[in-house]
């Protein structure tokens, strides 16, 4: 059973993970990225990556869902900075 704890642990989740997906989609569909900073996301990348395995360490089912989604997602922004420079 999962407690309220990590429940609202999937809202955070649900909610920050969400955050990312509108700029994953304006960077699509515009094909520009020159407005976004190579550094943050690259940074935020890497750290999202470590909170992915320490969720995993934890055996937190939302840290380990948030960051996975949130890391593809990240790695969709960097890849179209790298193609729409």
């Amino acid at each position: 059973m999962i407690d309220s704890y990590e429940i609202i642990g999937l809202i955070a989740a649900v909610l920050t993970t969400a955050a990312f997906v509108p700029q994953v989609y304006k960077t699509w569909k515009t094909k520009s990225a020159g407005n976004i900073s190579l550094t943050m996301y690259i940074a935020m990348f890497i750290g999202i990556l470590l909170w992915l395995v320490y969720g995993i360490h934890l055996k937190s089912l939302a840290m380990i869902l948030a960051n996975s989604v949130t890391a593809i997602l990240t790695l969709i922004i960097l890849i179209f900075k790298l193609r729409y420079k």
